[in-house]
């Protein structure tokens, strides 16, 4: 599952990064960008949730 937030994430910053025309200082860059952020932090709390598990 950690995987597909890391994907999304990097999707959201590669859009983030095509959508800058002038400057990055527009509302659809930083959304983007929000997105991107906390795409990667979902991913990483799964992680975590995954290397805390008890083996069984």
């Amino acid at each position: 599952m950690a995987i597909f937030y890391f994907i999304m994430g990097i999707l959201f910053t590669y859009l983030a990064i095509n959508s800058i025309n002038d400057t990055i200082w527009n509302t659809t860059t930083i959304l983007l960008a929000v997105v991107a952020t906390l795409d990667f932090g979902v991913g990483f709390r799964y992680l975590r949730m995954y290397k805390k598990q008890p083996k069984k």
